[in-house]
């Protein structure tokens, strides 16, 4: 398949492995790229000098001629010293999420680096278009992880989306078999990110038993909390439970943050605590039942 997507990043599908803490370093990010989509490093998660690390790692592990990228949340507290680090190395493909593109679009495309903004409103869209971004992904609330706060659904999005921007236009949130590939495209984007099922997939850097328990998740096994701090969606679980109680009786954000502690998705996703942790997953998890390969997830999408 060949349309803006694919000729902007470079890749054969278009298809794209979104950049989820603990979830997505080098192997998942090169596995991808091999496969013909684009793989993405999630810095989130990541130290300065990690991230570094899983840069040069992916680059040599690509085949020849191959591109990767990476995610970037703009609240990243050492933003400066990773940007830095993704223009030092030379990172071709940058993503960026959670905050304005305004500031570091400029400076990225000055060094010949491609940036792609992830929104969740069609208002924020025309923003990121006027900032100059390539490209954008707009995300329903189904998605795993941090959301926006509209609590939009990915059908609902992507349509207004399209008729707001001009710009290439990628889809993300619930988005894991042939049949939501298909109509993503319907509803006008040009290509897809696809989280969960890459999260959950044998390269994937998450704990097996956070895997393990995504993956015999039903419908309803994962709900959207911790709304006054930030919108993220978890698999129900004991900390999902003390959090649910904690917002209905009102809990302030500060009571919030708290609970939260830091350190919780780590505890969850990479080192595979399933009752204390915060496992971030979206609710397509429902759907996935089986280990496979980032490979194996690509020619089931387009095959």
């Amino acid at each position: 398949m060949e349309n803006r997507i694919c000729k902007l990043l470079g890749i054969k599908y278009p298809i794209i492995q979104g950049g989820m803490v603990w979830c997505s370093g080098w192997r998942l990010a090169s596995a991808v790229s091999n496969a013909g989509g684009l793989g993405l490093i999630g810095a989130g998660s990541m130290h300065p000098d990690n991230l570094r690390y899983h840069i040069v790692k992916c680059r040599e592990a690509l085949r020849e001629g191959l591109f990767f990228g990476v995610n970037v949340p703009l609240l990243y507290p050492q933003i400066e010293e990773i940007m830095q680090i993704i223009i030092e190395e030379r990172v071709p493909i940058v993503f960026t999420s959670a905050g304005t593109p305004k500031r570091w679009t400029p400076l990225l495309q000055q060094h010949g680096v491609i940036v792609v903004h992830v929104v969740s409103s069609s208002a924020f869209a025309l923003k990121c278009q006027e900032a100059g971004v390539d490209a954008v992904v707009a995300e329903g609330f189904e998605a795993g992880g941090h959301n926006g706060r509209e609590e939009t659904t990915t059908f609902c999005l992507i349509p207004q989306v399209r008729q707001t921007i001009e710009i290439p236009l990628i889809a993300a949130g619930g988005i894991a078999s042939r049949a939501g590939y298909n109509a993503a495209f319907a509803l006008g984007a040009e290509g897809v990110q696809i989280g969960t099922r890459f999260a959950l997939c044998e390269e994937s850097s998450a704990h097996p038993a956070f895997k393990d328990y995504c993956r015999g998740l039903g419908e309803g096994g994962t709900k959207l909390l911790l709304k006054k701090i930030g919108p993220t969606r978890m698999a129900v679980n004991q900390f999902c439970s003390q959090v649910e109680e904690a917002e209905n009786r009102g809990a302030t954000p500060e009571e919030l943050k708290e609970l939260l502690g830091r350190g919780r998705s780590k505890r969850g996703i990479f080192e595979g605590d399933l009752t204390q942790g915060e496992l971030e997953i979206g609710q397509i998890a429902s759907i996935v039942s089986k280990p496979e390969s980032a490979e194996q997830i690509i020619k089931d999408l387009i095959i």
